[in-house]
This record gives structure tokens, C-alpha cells and sequence, in this order.
């Protein structure tokens, strides 16, 4: 198996942890500490436990465990999606593409969690 960057479930997060980034540079500035920050953090963690765990596959409760914070994390991005929405800060379309995304990638790490020797594979 080779990088982490080959994962499909890592580039699809990545995608999506980009695209938030770019639409959060409209958001109010008075939420630079607020929303536009939570829901930068949380998309990218999505990326950096997938990372972290895929190191660590070897080792089947750490590979489940780091694919497992990965899914909170993009759970907890879906619900500051629909702070975004509610605000008025993103469209109905816009939302509707991102929880898109962030669904997949959340069936991709709920794959990884429930098979982790699909994964385990020799460093």
C-alpha cells in the first residue's frame, strides 16, 4: 500500500477541507474567531487523523481509533455547514454540495473503521 494521499477518502476530505477554505474567505470578519475558524480546524483534522491513523495501520485499535476521530470530525464540520447555512453565510446549493461530500466521506471512514485489515497492508 503506498501514501495516505492515495486514499480516496483522503483526497475527497482534502477537497472538501479546501473548498471550505475558499468560501470561508467571505465570511464576516467578526467570525474569524468563531465559525470561519471551528470549521476550517475541524474539516482539516478530518485529513490529519486519516494521516495519523493510516501510519499507525499496523496497528488495528490505533487504525480504528484515528479513522473513528476522523468521522467525529466530519460530523462535527456538517453541523458548522449548517450554522453557515442558517447564517446566511452559504447558499442552499452550496450547502447541499458540501454535505454531499462530507456524507461520502463519512461512508469512506465508516468503511475504514468496520474493515481495518483492508488497510493494514506492510509499511
Amino acid at each position: 500500500m503506498g501514501s495516505f494521499k492515495e486514499l480516496i477518502v483522503y483526497k475527497k476530505a482534502f477537497d472538501l477541507a479546501m473548498s471550505i477554505f475558499a468560501i470561508t474567505k467571505g465570511f464576516p470578519v467578526d467570525e474569524k474567531y468563531g465559525l470561519t475558524s471551528q470549521i476550517r480546524r475541524s474539516s482539516r483534522s478530518v485529513c490529519s487523523n486519516i494521516a495519523e491513523g493510516y501510519r499507525k495501520r499496523l496497528y488495528p485499535a490505533h487504525f480504528v481509533a484515528k479513522a473513528s476521530d476522523a468521522d467525529m470530525e466530519n460530523a462535527e464540520t456538517s453541523v458548522w455547514l449548517d450554522f453557515a447555512l442558517g447564517c446566511g453565510y452559504i447558499d442552499e446549493h452550496c450547502h447541499r454540495e458540501f454535505i454531499s461530500a462530507n456524507e461520502e466521506i463519512g461512508r469512506l471512514l465508516a468503511h475504514m473503521v468496520n474493515n481495518p485489515g483492508k488497510y493494514r497492508g506492510s509499511r
